[in-house]
């Protein structure tokens, strides 16, 4: 089915992640934009609480009802290819959405590596609604004090690591570099002091050399038993754009221009974890989500004008982590994402990450309340900007 009304600007938001919802909520401040978000569960995934839900201690989904202001058509389906010539993105259920223009926000995905042998078969991954699940039913049947090996020292595998040590599991934190290796030394032995005292072994500069059913080789040949072993080292992206035709860097996030519109097709803007202005990405996190989809709104806006699109000018302020349900640290950074010699942390710190987590749906809200009123950290220079690699994290 094509479907068309000449009296609107169609616009078509892949994505109902951070950035797209709030790219979505954001285009409302023009009556004449019709705006239709293309998301392939119902509801919004708080992806920051994944490792609650999987630990039992939090929930993860939200019903987008209580995020999407009115007007914005939410259609539960894939997008399976952008079709740029006939200007329609093509849905797994056979339908084709018109558009003037797509707002790419398809976010990011686990990566499970295919050089390490067992990992596809016997490693968990976390970084989906529907990985969570599959994790949260497989460690509810394990027995008290059951080992758990978590792969990965960045955010999500400190995050993983500490819920699950609170729940009583004996859990192996295998780092391939350092533990948090975002944070200054100071905030790291914070997090390594939590872990040693709450039981979780920390192994830093070790690789996993392949992933067994009931637990991990390393590359010196030693053999860490593990009940599951879950996979949080690193994360990749859809393939959406390349499918569709449109430039790549070598992760497959889609290139743009500072504005963040795709160097090939001007119709198309892109935000969040799967864009690249100008083939240097930033951090994947929500701190990051949000004021690209707000900026890929301001671009589409800007060019129903005739106005010329602000190019990206965003700081980072720095990155927070939970240490199970009673602890956190917040790590601070300077504009460019590399971290200060300051932090706040243990039980003050664990506040400050549950409000920040509070706050990517409260801001998500604020937009479909009031469209535009968005606002974020500014003054990184592009010269700072910092090319990240692939292997990265999905936290602010």
């Amino acid at each position: 089915m094509n479907e068309r009304n000449s009296t609107y600007t169609k616009v078509v938001v892949i994505g109902g992640g951070y950035a797209g919802t709030v790219a979505a909520n954001r285009l409302r401040q023009r009556d004449d934009v019709e705006i239709t978000l293309v998301n392939s569960r119902p509801k919004f995934v708080q992806r920051l609480r994944l490792h609650q839900f999987v630990a039992g201690t939090g929930e993860a989904a939200v019903d987008y009802g209580t995020l999407l202001g009115d007007g914005v058509r939410l259609v539960v389906d894939d997008a399976v290819r952008i079709d740029i010539a006939a200007r329609t993105v093509e849905l797994a259920s056979g339908r084709a959405l018109d558009y003037d223009y797509v707002v790419y926000a398809v976010g990011s995905t686990a990566a499970l590596p295919a050089s390490v042998p067992g990992a596809a078969e016997f490693a968990y991954p976390i970084a989906e609604l529907e990985h969570a699940q599959r994790l949260r039913t497989v460690i509810g049947e394990l027995p008290p004090n059951a080992a758990v090996t978590v792969v990965g020292g960045g955010l999500t595998g400190i995050e993983t690591a500490a819920e699950l040590a609170e729940q009583g599991y004996a859990v192996t934190l295998a780092c391939g570099d350092r533990l948090a290796p975002t944070f200054s030394e100071r905030g790291r032995r914070l997090v390594a002091e939590w872990m040693a005292r709450n039981g979780v072994e920390v192994l830093d500069n070790v690789r996993v050399a392949e992933v067994l059913w009931d637990g991990v080789i390393l590359a010196d040949g030693s053999v860490v038993p593990s009940a599951i072993t879950i996979w949080t080292a690193g994360f990749g992206v859809p393939d959406l754009a390349a499918r569709s035709g449109l430039q790549t860097d070598a992760l497959g996030r889609l290139i743009t221009d500072e504005t963040l519109t795709s160097i090939d097709d001007d119709r198309i803007v892109a935000a969040g974890d799967a864009a690249a202005p100008s083939g240097r990405p930033l951090r994947m996190s929500c701190q990051a989500a949000g004021p690209l989809g707000a900026q890929a709104a301001d671009t589409v806006l800007a060019r129903l004008t005739g106005a010329q699109p602000a190019v990206l000018d965003m700081a980072f302020l720095g990155s927070n982590v939970s240490l199970g349900r009673r602890a956190g640290i917040v790590q601070f950074s300077h504009k460019d994402d590399t971290p200060m010699n300051a932090y706040i942390g243990g039980r003050i710190g664990a506040p400050i990450k549950e409000t920040a987590t509070r706050w990517t749906l409260w801001g998500i809200r604020w937009e479909a309340r009031k469209p535009g009123a968005l606002f974020w950290a500014k003054g990184g220079r592009q010269s700072e900007r910092p090319v990240v690699a692939s292997e990265v994290v999905a936290n602010p």
